[in-house]
């Protein structure tokens, strides 16, 4: 028995250190597979018996395939939707209508409905913010091509010029003709801005600064066509023109607040009329003035914008993502989320570079990247694969040798066995 024992001791040996190579076989397959988390054989010995003190082995066994979920290497990419977890986490996708599984593969692309999926098609999900770029705290399906940038109407003007104080009363009697425009000759400096009705839609306003006969006084006056294309008719806001009157020294002494203009659009165009803006002829507390130096615009905004589709994503370090929209906004669309497990070697492996949650791996926890533990979001960034190949290579050659050694006690039991059927001769 003991012979034949060392023999079977010898076929558990071929055996564990067999898949000891199948293990280290996989990890070296998948060196370059991104997201990949390697793996090692964990063995056992085989107890036969315990009796009178004594214990006999009777070999070895596999005990498990340990996962090891040290952090991998990055590879910078160019699209914006590559994203590596820098810390712990993993990535949640679902299925269409289906189950929910974890990746720490950042491989993500559009598909043809807009929806933000992995190559299986898989969903990433996130926090889905609502179209004014809020929070709305539901977790679900990222999807980009329905976002855009709604307009916004002008609301507030504000203005920094310096007016000459060297110019003179203009000779023309200030006017507008409905076709045509603002009588020439009848204003000193001009500007132009354009601002935003509720429906997005531009519109250039003139600026009109006429010197009064009063020493330090200017009018400011509105200008805008409010005609059908092709039929031009130029009309003055309601509460223009707003007089600025100017100290000795030059600075403004008023108006120092916001003044409100009405401008009363064209009925027939549907936006909301007459649209009220409030002009500041300040910004951050500095003020417009009339020194002794020409007339110029120092500086000028105004607070509104015209529609906007998506034009590029961006994707920060807690996992929001930013699109930025052809009008020039940016907002947020959604924010990725990380679910973090208490013991993410007991996950169950599906393939595909995706795990599933198991009895022994505990719940995830889900929540944003960088807090409670979770990492951080790297875009642009793809996270490779743990498998060291120095590490790989030096376990390869213990496992041949581990195999070649147990060979060796089966052909060396095989000649002791050899060896008792002579004495039988």
């Amino acid at each position: 028995m003991g012979i034949l024992g060392s023999m079977f001791t010898g076929v558990t040996g071929l055996a564990t250190n067999g898949l000891a190579l199948s293990v280290i076989g996989d990890n070296i397959a998948n060196t370059n597979t991104s997201g990949y988390k390697g793996s090692r054989a964990v063995f056992s010995d085989v107890l036969s018996q315990a009796s009178t003190g004594m214990s006999i082995g009777r070999g070895s066994q596999l005990l498990a395939v340990q996962q090891l979920f040290t952090q991998g290497t990055f590879e910078t990419t160019s699209n914006p939707l590559d994203l590596g977890v820098d810390g712990d986490g993993f990535f949640v996708v679902q299925e269409y209508q289906g189950g929910t599984f974890y990746t720490r593969a950042g491989q993500f692309v559009m598909n043809k409905d807009g929806y933000v999926v992995n190559p299986e098609n898989l969903y990433l999900q996130g926090y889905l913010y609502n179209d004014a770029g809020q929070p709305t705290g539901a977790i679900g399906n990222i999807n980009v091509a329905t976002v855009n940038s709604n307009p916004s109407a002008t609301t507030s003007i504000d203005v920094q010029v310096n007016l000459d104080s060297r110019s003179t009363v203009p000779s023309a009697a200030w006017g507008v003709v409905p076709a045509t425009g603002v009588v020439a000759g009848s204003y000193n400096f001009q500007t132009t801005i354009t601002i935003y009705d509720s429906l997005g839609n531009s519109h250039p306003v003139g600026v009109y600064f006429r010197k009064t006969a009063i020493a330090g006084q200017w009018n400011a006056h509105y200008v805008y066509d409010n005609g059908m294309p092709g039929s031009p008719n130029y009309v003055e806001a309601t509460g223009s023109p707003i007089t600025l009157q100017f100290d000795s020294s030059g600075q403004l002494t008023s108006p120092v607040t916001a003044t409100a203009l009405q401008f009363p659009w064209n009925a027939g165009w549907g936006n909301v009329t007459p649209q009220s803006i409030n002009v500041n002829f300040g910004y951050a507390g500095n003020f417009s003035t009339q020194y002794g130096a020409p007339s110029t615009t120092v500086f000028q905004t105004q607070d509104g914008w015209t529609s906007g589709s998506l034009r590029a994503l961006t994707v920060s370090q807690d996992g929001i993502l930013t699109g930025v929209f052809t009008n020039g906004q940016v907002k947020p669309i959604a924010q990725v989320v990380l679910a973090k497990f208490t013991s993410p070697s007991n996950m169950t492996r599906m393939g595909r570079n995706i795990f599933a949650e198991s009895a022994e791996s505990g719940q995830p926890a889900v929540g944003t990247p960088g807090t409670s533990g979770r990492g951080r979001i790297m875009a642009n960034s793809l996270e490779m694969s743990n498998v060291d190949l120095a590490d790989e290579f030096v376990r390869m050659i213990a496992a041949q040798r581990g195999f070649q050694a147990n060979t060796r006690v089966i052909t060396t039991s095989d000649g002791l066995l050899g060896e008792i059927m002579n004495i039988m001769r």
